[in-house]
């Protein structure tokens, strides 16, 4: 297979029963429209007690039934947020990591050397980030993964990947592998992933990809590069 392949989103998810969550970014086809989406899926009661809701042009995961919330710390979070031209999108509260490093001058990258992998053992999740920057009518975006270095979860590993912008073509992240005890952690780069022109099909074609037991929430945004104006779609299971 070629390296430069760019597989449709159902062909990257297919028999995959729990890829975690995961980030995509990219832009459509005719170049015109910038993408980002952002899904969570869960196997526990805690876990699956989500959703997401948006608030003043940021998107948070909340508890369907807060009588139900087990422990807040890794599950209710700030997903997506924007600062002037740029939107940051991660599967955790590295979000206002980011959003701060922005604010006091740091990078990307340099924002997230201050955060880990989840401390949640055995599983050490990573804690999977992007960025996108818009400018002169394009856009540029960054992701980010930060793993466990070993089983036992003694250093952090850092990758950061940097790319412009191709029309039709995204970079899918994920947490994991694949279903497992432990949870077998992302490997390799972000996937190429085809991005279509409309975000209805893009939300249509991601929820139906994602295995309909553990699939919880996703919210698609596409803006336009020329006015910025977005069009947002939400999917909850819960509501």
């Amino acid at each position: 297979m070629s390296i430069y392949a760019i597989e449709p989103i159902q062909t990257l998810l297919a028999g995959n029963t729990y890829p975690g969550r995961g980030i995509i970014i990219g832009k459509t086809p005719s170049g015109k429209k910038a993408a980002a989406a952002y899904f969570i899926m869960g196997r526990s009661a805690n876990s699956r007690n989500r959703i997401f809701a948006e608030r003043d042009g940021a998107v948070y995961t909340e508890p369907f039934d807060a009588s139900k919330v087990e422990d807040p710390s890794l599950i209710i979070y700030a997903a997506i947020r924007r600062l002037d031209n740029r939107l940051i999108v991660t599967n955790g509260d590295q979000t206002d990591t980011i959003y701060d490093g922005l604010l006091a001058g740091k990078s990307f990258s340099q924002a997230l050397t201050a955060r880990r992998f989840e401390p949640d053992p055995p599983n050490l999740t990573p804690r999977i980030s992007g960025m996108l920057t818009f400018s002169e009518g394009d856009v540029s975006y960054d992701m980010s993964i930060l793993k466990s270095a070993d089983p036992e979860g003694t250093a952090c590993n850092r990758f950061t990947y940097s790319y412009a912008a191709l029309s039709g073509l995204g970079h899918f992240l994920h947490t994991y592998v694949r279903d497992g005890n432990p949870i077998p952690t992302f490997q390799g780069e972000p996937e190429r992933v085809a991005i279509p022109e409309d975000v209805d099909d893009f939300t249509r074609q991601i929820w139906d990809a994602l295995d309909e037991n553990n699939r919880i929430s996703l919210y698609v945004r596409y803006i336009d590069l020329t006015t910025l104006a977005e069009e947002n779609r939400l999917v909850n299971k819960n509501r």
